[in-house]
């Protein structure tokens, strides 16, 4: 005998059957309804991770997870601080920069862009963030110190007509004073590679060795401050705090998300709303499982008084209907589940296919960052999307059960 009893009779009420096609409709249609919520919001879910990874990916690809500089002035005895952070174990790479402004000249066309410059280290660089992957043109080793060399991005360097080895001009804001008068500092460089990261970074900044900013910017052995990688660029914001901690009040220590937080924000409140406006489907299925118990609890009145008769508590009628509604609720689940991983690992393959036949753009580069609709799926998500399904459609049980506990088995019989 199937144990408990009442799972049997709610697996029994819960089977299609001929002599009642509507009711079964009204069943088909309440799994239908939660299959495709919790389908919809695990695929939508996982496009919104996978937006948020290929964005922070983007991002990251240009800039390090954390910066360190010196409060007041530049960063002249930095070479014992660099190796005390290298020795943490949560810090995968470490290298020093020069940062500044300037405009970048194009002497043979007379353009003239405002562009943000970095000093780098090329053969540390490649510890903080992967700027040789991104190298379309020329390479990094060509960076060499006193060839005052230079690498631009894609959209500057097309804008500006420049290949490599081509000259380009900086023009800093470093005056210097002649017998004509003061005059900005203007020097030659060579183009020696071209990158390509993302718009965030292709038209605006250029890469030049540390020691040719040294000497472009009069440093005197000095630098900006030095850029970290840490494992987990999410954990960025927390090492941060602690590094800041164990330095010097003289000390500043900025992370990544002090610059790009707000943008990551606006995504994760995306995010949000979106659930909330797919949980509407589910609630709106959830409220067709009410009708489909009330009507069910309606048709087996006589079965119910029957049951009362012989024994069965309100509370064994109560949970015949909740467990219908639990089974009706798991299927559509189960099958929700199954959709949502089967649109969630094909949506990015269905989105290229579209604008391929279409030839339309679904995903501006420009707008997002990235050109294909990226899906990333996490547990977490799966668990959240279930585990509240389960709760709407159990509360969903509630009315319909306690109605059918309240009947009257005198008063039920009567009429049949």
């Amino acid at each position: 005998m199937f144990r408990p009893f009442y799972l049997f009779i709610a697996y029994r009420y819960t089977r299609i059957k001929r002599k009642n096609h509507f009711l079964s409709f009204i069943s088909f249609t309440s799994v239908v309804g939660i299959a495709l919520g919790v389908g919809v919001l695990i695929a939508v879910l996982s496009v919104m991770n996978g937006f948020n990874h290929e964005i922070r990916a983007q991002m990251l690809s240009g800039t390090p997870h954390i910066n360190v500089g010196k409060i007041g002035g530049d960063f002249v005895l930095w070479q014992p601080l660099i190796k005390k952070l290298r020795a943490d174990p949560k810090i995968m790479g470490a290298a020093p920069f020069i940062f500044s402004q300037g405009m970048l000249s194009n002497l043979a066309t007379g353009q003239v862009q405002g562009v943000m410059i970095r000093g780098i280290d090329p053969k540390q660089i490649n510890e903080v963030y992967p700027l040789a992957n991104h190298l379309k043109a020329g390479s990094l080793e060509a960076l060499r110190p006193g060839e005052f060399g230079i690498i631009l991005g894609r959209t500057l360097a097309n804008n500006f007509g420049v290949m490599v080895g081509d000259k380009v001009s900086l023009i800093t804001p470093e005056a210097s004073v002649t017998p004509a008068g003061v005059l900005p500092r203007i020097k030659r460089f060579t183009v020696v590679g071209i990158f390509e990261i993302g718009d965030l970074y292709d038209d605006k900044q250029v890469f030049i060795d540390l020691k040719d900013a040294d000497k472009l910017f009069r440093m005197k052995g000095a630098i900006t401050g030095l850029q970290l990688k840490v494992k987990d660029e999410l954990d960025a914001p927390w090492i941060a705090k602690e590094i800041y901690q164990k330095l010097k009040e003289e000390y500043w220590v900025v992370d990544w998300t002090e610059d790009f937080g707000s943008f990551f924000k606006a995504l994760k409140i995306q995010k949000t709303v979106m659930t909330f406006i797919l949980l509407l489907i589910i609630a709106v299925a959830a409220f067709n499982l009410v009708s489909s118990l009330v009507m069910m609890v309606a048709d087996k009145r006589a079965d119910i008084a029957i049951l009362r008769n012989l024994g069965a508590s309100r509370r064994n009628i109560m949970g015949i209907f909740i467990a219908q509604g639990g089974i009706i609720g798991l299927l559509g689940k189960i099958l929700g589940v199954i959709l949502g991983f089967f649109l969630a690992l094909n949506v990015t393959e269905w989105a290229d296919k579209i604008q391929e036949i279409f030839n339309v753009e679904l995903v501006a580069r420009d707008v997002y960052l990235v050109g294909f609709l990226p899906s990333e799926i996490h547990a977490i998500d799966i668990v959240f999307t279930v585990s509240l399904t389960l709760v709407m459609c159990l509360i969903a049980t509630i009315y319909p059960a306690w109605r059918a506990a309240s009947i009257q088995p005198a008063e039920a019989l009567r009429y049949e």
